[in-house]
């Protein structure tokens, strides 16, 4: 082995670049069973950020089921914007393909070997009509499906629609007159419709309806009732079980448990300070399967950290499944195996199936063509951290120190720190293995991921430290997780930088401009002006600020204080600003604002945005170019020479 070669932390050269980041790693979600062939959806980065549907077949084959990229075409992409976010783009059945086209947002039909047709109208206006989170109803041979239509000047208007398979007859609209609706889920026998219902300026993580009505023979929803749920009630993932029982997640504990509704009342599974469930951005998340009418496979998090288990539905007594990972999502079951999206902090997200019986676990497809062995001197793990907070609440981290094999820092000199906020703000940071996180870390810097209190994963009651206190809590969480590592003398108190993204964008902002802990920081697609972002929003999240800040506008002055943008006066740092051209969650114009402000104010600042890119960064070359452009920023401004400006 080379000897080290001593150099400042922050400076070192890695073999985790951003050229690696983007040609090695694909997204993974959205697991679906059809017998026994396997699918799930690929996102991948180097096809400008196109979402893909896989399939392995019984024999072991894999084979992409989207029509490929024509030269010089856009091709097909399976993906909803429904709520925006999406999710439950697509379902199969009998190996006949329904998915939403990104590009007009209609549903398509694609039988195997075949082209995709569509099956619903081209829309009036572009995207007009959107689907999400389809079922099959078998008896009518439909989909049941989230319908969100879109007209000018106006609100969205959200439903529950029925679409033949072929598409040859209308629509029928078959249930309406609440803002939000979500998991459509059909009994066995095909006579009974559950499904989830919500109003403003509720979230879905704040009080849901589940809702049961009995489908008539004109095949139209009749009887509607609430079966459970309610305004601080939060419902999520209904499911029927092989043998017509109605399961669903309930967070009326203080954590989302199991329940099951038999006769009248909701009886708890399996009651657990754990979280079987996560916050519904996005449509479609599965945390529990029936492997039979016997026998359900769950996935719960306790502690920041996922753990399989195994519920004999007769005697409600639960086994855990040893398996090493500790991430895990997108559960599915059948036959004999256990189906999920996993990983952990030795091994990136993956599409895995596991028997129970045995343990045995296979990788059907990785995130990464890279094997993280091959980088084992440059991968940091994560060490969990817990912090008081202002308010003497405890509040978690994951912190990762600096890891290069190659190289060794200056005897007493103190690493820079760089301090992730999650978006949401209802998100979490993730043990899973992260070659972002990896290419910070290999490089000199340590590496904080905050579950500042409004995270998930540790209960409601964590999750509501945030009602009220958006801007403050969160920032407060952060500042106190950076002042304990520079007290235990871990990182270097004067080169402490702050990054994150959407709603963390916002965080990293405020923290900025109200305390003067940082030395810098990145926004990507972060909120500057919350009083703009509570009129241009979209409708999902046009409520939102209600439970964080307040009601807008009697709250107006309160949203003012809060944002980053009125108060530049107070911002003294240079900041990164990373925006898409195309994101209707935080329009540019936000992103925009704030830098004109900082540039007015002499302050540095580096302000990119990228054409084409919606609220998240999907494509290649923005991945790269904002990275290496990040990179470059905080080689200048954390310095270990003070710079003046």
């Amino acid at each position: 082995m080379a000897e080290e070669r001593v150099a400042p932390y922050g400076s070192w050269s890695s073999p985790i670049t951003s050229d690696l980041i983007v040609a090695a790693t694909i997204g993974l979600g959205e697991v679906a069973l059809d017998g026994e062939t396997v699918y799930w959806l690929e996102s991948r980065p180097e096809e400008g950020g196109r979402s893909v549907l896989m399939r392995r077949s019984r024999s072991g084959e894999i084979a992409e089921v989207t029509p490929p990229l024509a030269k010089g075409e856009q091709g097909f992409s399976v993906r909803t914007r429904v709520h925006e976010y999406g999710g439950g783009a697509y379902l199969v059945g009998e190996g006949v393909v329904y998915f939403s086209n990104d590009r007009d947002q209609r549903l398509y039909r694609q039988e195997p070997g075949a082209l995709p047709t569509p099956i619903t109208e081209e829309p009036k206006e572009e995207r007009g009509l959107r689907y999400a989170d389809g079922v099959f109803d078998r008896v009518r041979r439909r989909i049941i499906a989230v319908r969100e239509e879109h007209k000018d000047r106006e609100p969205p208007t959200n439903t529950l629609a029925a679409i033949t398979l072929d598409g040859s007859s209308p629509q029928s609209i078959l249930v309406t007159g609440s803002d939000f609706y979500a998991a459509p889920r059909l009994s066995p026998d095909g006579q009974t419709l559950a499904w989830l219902e919500w109003d403003h300026p509720n979230m879905p993580w704040d009080g849901t309806r589940l809702m049961v009505g009995r489908i008539a023979a004109d095949g139209r929803v009749a009887e509607r009732r609430m079966v459970a749920g309610g305004a601080e009630e939060s419902i999520l993932e209904p499911r029927w079980s092989p043998s017509g029982v109605l399961y669903f997640l309930s967070d009326k504990s203080g954590w989302w448990n199991l329940y099951r509704i038999e006769g009248e009342g909701a009886e708890a599974i399996y009651p657990l300070q754990a979280e079987f469930g996560r916050p519904a951005w996005a449509f479609r998340a599965s945390s529990y399967a029936f492997l039979s009418p016997q026998l359900l496979f769950c996935a719960f998090q306790k502690d920041g950290l996922s753990e399989l288990a195994a519920i004999d539905l007769k005697t409600l007594a639960m086994s855990k499944v040893a398996t090493r990972f500790t991430d895990i999502s997108s559960l599915r079951a059948g036959g004999e195996w256990v189906y999920f999206r996993g990983g952990s902090s030795k091994r990136l997200p993956a599409i895995v199936t596991l028997s129970p019986s045995t343990g045995e676990a296979e990788i059907l497809r990785a995130s990464s063509a890279e094997d993280p062995g091959a980088y084992e001197g440059y991968i940091s793990p994560p060490q969990p951290i817990t912090f008081a907070t202002a308010r003497g609440l405890p509040a978690h981290a994951l912190f990762y120190p600096p890891k290069n094999r190659d190289f060794a820092a200056p005897p007493g000199e103190l690493p820079p720190l760089l301090l992730r906020a999650h978006g949401g703000p209802t998100g979490a940071a993730s043990s899973t293995l992260d070659w972002t996180v990896q290419f910070w870390t290999s490089r000199g810097f340590a590496f904080c991921d905050v579950n500042y209190g409004g995270s998930s994963g540790y209960g409601r009651a964590y999750r509501e430290r945030l009602r009220g206190n958006w801007g403050v809590v969160d920032v407060e969480d952060c500042v106190n997780a950076a002042r304990h590592l520079a007290a235990e003398r871990r990182v270097d108190a004067r080169r402490m930088a702050i990054r994150g993204g959407s709603a963390g964008g916002f965080t990293a902002l405020a923290a900025l401009t109200f305390h003067d802990v940082f030395a810098t920081g990145a926004s990507y697609y972060g909120i500057g002006d919350l009083e703009a972002l509570a009129k241009e929003t979209h409708k999902f999240e046009s409520r939102y600020l209600d439970g964080l800040i307040g009601p807008y506008p009697e709250a107006r002055e309160l949203y003012r204080l809060r944002s980053p943008l009125h108060s530049t006066l107070r911002l003294n740092v240079p900041v990164a600003l990373f925006q898409g051209s195309e994101d209707r969650v935080v329009p540019p114009d936000q992103a925009e604002a704030m830098a004109n402000a900082l540039k007015e104010k002499g302050l540095p600042v580096q302000y990119l945005l990228f054409c084409g890119e919606q609220h998240g960064f999907r494509r290649a070359e923005t991945i790269r170019r904002a990275l290496d452009a990040e990179l470059y920023f905080y080689s200048v401004f954390l310095s270990r020479t003070k710079l003046s400006f």
